[in-house]
């Protein structure tokens, strides 16, 4: 495996293992249908994506266990990470080979397909829930959060294409990351009420949370990790979400609240600020015992990084056949309001034999250069 990918799998690996870090919802089933589940996911989920759904839950249901859930996306828009790679090789040659004019020529066209690429963006993480669902009150203990790692290239100036130039604007070239994680355990409380003739659940989840922050620069040649816990920032905060969930047989609507106060957190030196700003999603959607369809569509823009422009805001579709409870096909497809993010189109398989154990699969794809997946693994007694 080449440095620069060996670099940045080693990040996320290294984030996960010290802040237990998840994608935004690391959730297979949710991620197969669109990133959908403010009114489509289950009683066991439901603090990931709308606590109100906590009480919706079948007569049945007397415990669920999620362990865990994880996902992983990547965003490379510019394959910033394939031309790192291209350059570090044909840098290699160049000075084994005698810094040939070819050479040259060739390494700086790599640099300068470098130089203004958009940051590479990618997303880990993991779930956990215990859920006791009860019709006086439903319980769900639950753990996860995220980690963001972004990393850009910072390319010296283009002095020419002599070999002696051409090295010099390779070795002063740099790669920049910059890591954003959250830890957050809490516990999720819910209730369905009649009011007005109209059944509605209600659902609030205080927690308590983590933020860490990293930040390193290298050069692009020996981009190491070795000090990279030396640049942990870490805060804590008490943070809470909230949801409501109209319900007629199968008909669902809701509104989801999460991060109701907000929080941010700065790399060390003061490089970047990350953003755990208030989000709003509204959904709605069909939720039978064999076919599932949904829409959720975000009220609010999600800054994360404050001095980078990503600003994200989605709408989402999804659906979901159910074989008798057995196995599952699930798609959907996922749009950014605000261009960020490309489209992308999501699809999964759940495999759930007697009703009782429930693995999960899932992808999405938006292209060669951002894709995802992730996968669940749960009990339900």
């Amino acid at each position: 495996m080449k440095k620069t990918t060996l670099a940045v799998a080693c990040a996320l690996g290294a984030i996960s293992m010290s802040s237990m870090a998840a994608s935004h919802v690391a959730d297979a089933r949710s991620n197969a249908m669109g990133n959908t589940g403010v009114v489509s996911a289950d009683y066991l989920l439901a603090p990931f994506h709308n606590p109100a759904l906590g009480a919706l839950h079948r007569d049945n249901d007397d415990v669920g266990i999620l362990i865990p859930a994880i996902g992983i996306n990547v965003h490379d828009k510019d394959e910033s990470i394939q031309t790192i790679d291209d350059a570090q090789d044909l840098y290699d040659r160049f000075i084994a080979g005698g810094e040939t004019a070819t050479d040259a020529t060739a390494l700086n066209k790599l640099m300068s397909d470098l130089n203004d690429n958009v940051p590479v963006a990618a997303t880990a993480g993991v779930n956990f829930a215990v859920a006791i669902p009860t019709r006086t009150l439903a319980v769900n203990l639950f753990a996860g959060g995220f980690t963001e790692v972004v990393a850009r290239t910072l390319i010296a100036a283009d002095g020419g294409n002599t070999p002696a130039d051409v090295k010099t604007r390779y070795e002063d070239s740099e790669f920049e990351m910059a890591a954003f994680g959250v830890t957050e355990v809490g516990l999720s409380l819910s209730k369905s009420f009649n009011l007005g003739g109209q059944d509605i659940a209600f659902g609030i989840s205080p927690k308590y949370q983590e933020l860490i922050s990293y930040y390193q620069v290298d050069k692009i040649d020996n981009f190491e990790l070795d000090d990279y816990d030396k640049s942990e920032v870490s805060d804590s905060a008490f943070n809470m979400d909230m949801g409501v969930a109209w319900h007629s047989d199968a008909w669902r609507a809701g509104l989801a609240m999460k991060n109701l106060f907000s929080q941010e957190i700065t790399t060390l030196g003061g490089s970047y600020t990350y953003e755990f700003n208030p989000q709003a999603t509204l959904g709605m959607g069909y939720v039978g015992e064999y076919f599932t369809a949904s829409m959720d569509f975000d009220l609010t823009k999600q800054k994360r990084i404050k001095e980078i422009d990503d600003d994200t805001r989605f709408v989402r579709f999804g659906m979901e056949a159910n074989a008798w409870g057995w196995a599952q096909l699930r798609a959907g497809y996922e749009m950014d309001l605000e261009d960020t993010l490309d489209d992308s189109i999501t699809a999964g398989i759940g495999i759930s034999p007697f009703d009782a154990v429930s693995f999960d699969v899932a992808g999405s794809y938006a292209g060669e250069n951002q894709f995802g997946a992730s996968a669940n693994l749960a009990f339900t007694f």
